[in-house]
């Protein structure tokens, strides 16, 4: 490989900065992409625009990839079959009955009732960032929406409530991941040393505490109150300017007229998603579990070494194919029109798609500059045992906002990171919660992060608006946990 040096990191600087500034996320990414092949073709233009162009076809080149494509586009088809068969709406009343008296007592509990609610879900669903970020903006978008709750603020709980809390209760495919890192480097119990790390992983045990905080003293700050009282003066649930990542053809698709608002209408095909998905983690990882002491234990493995894109997929089309069984049962629609709303909610959900694409294309390019290892390398040679925690915190946060991935950081920094925490005797659970915690960080605040995009798309909100509201809380948080590293790495380092 080809050292790139301080180049390496241009590329999705570039982009980010580009995005925050002009709003334009597509065209931004788009530049990123192109600048980074430019680089790596000598900065030839031709070559540069070429390996751009061939650099799209290559995502597909990926099993993984191309699951996480499908699954983003099929999506649309399942928020629509809910809407036209009066599931939403038939949830809705079961809230809104169970607020009644709420609303009665004292004004605004009922909003921050339903705000712990959707926290509540988005914690209790942990086992796939995609599919809690899903099912919280889905379920809870019409009634924030009722309440006056910017969509910011959902996409921010959905967020929050996701990746945090699957690093935090890691028997799912990031657990099974980064044990298998742990296994590279020479961790003979890995599940120990990820579990004992836990006690040191503060940025997602913050982070979630941070979201619990606002919701019931309902001190907002940043562009989060800002948004707040927009919602609460004007009524105005997005910006004037904002570009929902998810379009009124889908957030507001009529019900089927003459039929009765039932909720089973949406809760069983959401049911069966977050089933299936523990289901598809299971069958995809079971060939894979060695020297189980029991069928549960098997079945518990299992479900960390599952193919987490596959399970998406999977539960995706397992709840769509639910749906449409339901609803024929019931006389709501007949195939012709399952096929025109399936049609129909994919082709909604194209710009997403696309999204996802670009992500991915801008991931590929900095791992062929190189651009985590530089920046991990760039310190190694100049840390005390004393610093390494907080600067471990940092790399993997950097690197993770850089590249958008924090699967693609651990690998990069644990790598690193677990000879330096032996070479200097440190704390080598503390070293592991700092390099998974700024993981979760750095892409945490990401706008080219699979699950931003996601909470985004989920929550109907604004891209870039949910980046710019989320961030300050992230930077408070990590912040925070950088202190706390800090003093910990002459403590326990």
């Amino acid at each position: 490989m080809n050292d790139y040096g301080f180049l390496s990191i241009l590329p999705p600087l570039v982009a980010i900065f580009l995005a925050l500034k002009t709003k334009q996320v597509y065209i931004s990414l788009v530049f990123g992409i192109w600048f980074g092949w430019l680089i790596i073709n000598d900065w030839n233009i031709l070559d540069g625009t070429i390996g751009t162009l061939e650099g799209f076809v290559d995502v597909f080149k990926s099993p993984g990839n191309t699951r996480t494509i499908m699954f983003s586009a099929l999506v649309g088809a399942l928020l629509i079959f809910i809407q036209y068969s009066g599931g939403v709406q038939g949830f809705m009343l079961i809230i809104n009955k169970a607020l009644k008296s709420y609303e009665k007592k004292q004004s605004g509990k009922s909003r921050v009732v339903v705000q712990l609610f959707a926290l509540a879900t988005g914690v209790l669903i942990f086992i796939e960032t995609s599919i809690s970020s899903l099912t919280v903006g889905t379920l809870y978008r019409p009634i924030f929406d009722k309440l006056k709750i910017p969509r910011e603020k959902l996409a921010y709980i959905a967020d929050s409530s996701s990746a945090p809390t699957s690093i935090l209760i890691p028997f799912n495919a990031w657990g099974a991941f980064i044990m298998g890192l742990l296994i590279a480097q020479g961790i003979e119990s890995p599940l120990t040393t990820l579990a004992t790390s836990l006690v040191y992983n503060l940025y997602p045990m913050l982070t979630i505490l941070l979201v619990f905080i606002l919701i019931v003293t309902k001190k907002d700050f940043g562009p989060m109150a800002k948004a707040e009282k927009r919602t609460r003066e004007t009524g105005k649930l997005l910006n004037d300017n904002a570009r929902p990542m998810v379009s009124d053809e889908i957030t507001s698709c009529e019900m089927k007229d003459g039929i009765k608002p039932r909720a089973i209408n949406m809760i069983l095909p959401l049911l069966t998603m977050i089933l299936m998905m523990i289901v598809s983690l299971s069958f995809t990882g079971w060939d894979k579990v060695e020297g189980a002491n029991s069928l549960f234990g098997h079945f518990i493995n299992s479900l960390g070494h599952g193919s987490g894109s596959s399970a998406v997929l999977y539960s995706v089309s397992s709840a769509i194919l639910a749906a449409m069984i339901l609803y024929r049962v019931q006389g709501i629609m007949r195939l012709r029109k399952m096929v025109e709303l399936v049609l129909k909610g994919i082709s909604e959900l194209i710009p997403l798609a696309l999204l996802m694409v670009l992500a991915f294309s801008i991931s590929e390019v900095c791992n062929t500059l190189g651009t985590g290892l530089f920046v991990a390398n760039f310190s190694k040679d100049w840390l005390s045992p004393e610093l390494l925690p907080v600067v471990i915190f940092v790399l993997s946060s950097f690197i993770a906002f850089s590249t958008g991935t924090s699967w693609g950081t651990f690998a990069i920094m644990i790598s690193l990171a677990i000879p330096m925490a032996q070479l200097h005797d440190s704390n080598i659970y503390l070293i592991v919660a700092a390099t998974i915690g700024g993981g979760v960080f750095g892409d945490h605040c990401s706008p080219i992060s699979d699950t931003t995009i996601i909470s985004s798309m989920a929550s109907a909100s604004d891209h870039i608006d949910h980046v710019k509201t989320q961030l300050p809380y992230a930077l408070f948080t990590g912040g925070v946990t950088a202190v706390i590293y800090l003093i910990l790495g002459f403590v326990v380092g």
